[in-house]
């Protein structure tokens, strides 16, 4: 790893575009699944995301890219963050993109506790702290009475929780397996997984171009965010780019703003504010123990 100061800015910049594509997925995802069935635009999200990564790696990687030590809980694994993309395209129809986001960065904070007793790791005291900051800034976005839909709220936790046992399975799987095989399979499960409910979920019309053109932009989003994180790690330690992923918070915020008008009211901004806090602390007080 290059360690210069010019490697460590480079990989943050990497970062804030890797989530920057990822908050500009969400608000394609948002303004997809609001006109298409969610398993329609998910199909197509994952076979341009298998399609651009084979055509990328296979050339140069064969039979590699398929070559697992662990096979059954790498595609569990895959399973978890379909079922997790599931939850979010239905949470996506009744919840704005900032809020929405920022419930599912807690995820990171359920991995942290639950990494004790699982894992058999250490949480600092400041983890713990992190982690009550991060838990009531949910409670002030999701609050009872507010302007937001307890059913997408209750997608949006569903999927914080998948997508915490998502990381615990590939913090376990890290040790045994490579990136890009991981990588490959968690794509190949979701296309098999959406192409299942092709029967079910395929719209009753074509989409207009505009539509087919944000489907396709979708899951070359999904791809290019997973490279420049790649590159990102290898610029720079995981102690000093971990807290950057919160910028995300921020982008889904802002685009939510910007494409739907969306501003969130105070007691929301509040705790959207306290989730990025939260978790950037909970990523410092992990990374550097």
């Amino acid at each position: 790893m290059d360690s210069g100061e010019g490697a460590v800015w480079r990989g943050i910049l990497l970062v804030l575009a890797a989530v920057l594509a990822f908050a500009l997925g969400d608000v394609a995802t948002k303004y997809l699944t609001e006109r298409w069935p969610v398993g329609f635009v998910l199909f197509v999200r994952y076979a341009v995301n298998v399609a651009l990564l084979l055509a990328i790696f296979l050339p140069g990687h064969g039979a590699t890219l398929f070559r697992t030590r662990r096979t059954g809980l790498v595609l569990l694994r895959g399973a978890s963050l379909s079922a997790a993309s599931i939850l979010m395209g239905i949470g996506l129809r009744y919840m704005p993109v900032g809020e929405a986001v920022a419930i599912v960065y807690v995820a990171p904070l359920l991995v942290m506790i639950a990494a004790v007793p699982l894992l058999g790791e250490t949480v600092r005291p400041a983890g713990w702290i992190a982690a009550a900051t991060g838990f009531l800034g949910v409670v002030l976005i999701a609050q009872p009475g507010g302007g937001l839909s307890p059913v997408g709220v209750g997608f949006v936790l569903a999927n914080a929780v998948l997508t915490a046992v998502y990381h615990l399975m590939s913090r376990s799987l890290a040790r045994t397996e490579q990136t890009l095989p991981m990588l490959v399979f968690t794509a190949v499960i979701g296309l098999a997984v959406f192409a299942a409910m092709l029967p079910w979920s395929l719209p009753a019309r074509m989409p207009p171009p505009f539509d087919l053109a944000v489907l396709v932009a979708l899951g070359g989003l999904a791809t290019l965010g997973h490279f420049l994180f790649t590159a990102a790690y290898r610029l720079a330690p995981a102690s000093t780019l971990s807290p950057f992923n919160y910028a995300h918070l921020l982008w889904a915020a802002g685009l939510g703003w910007l494409v739907f008008g969306h501003v969130p009211e105070p007691g929301a901004a509040i705790g959207i504010a306290l989730v990025a806090i939260a978790g950037a602390l909970g990523a410092i007080a992990t990374t550097r123990r």
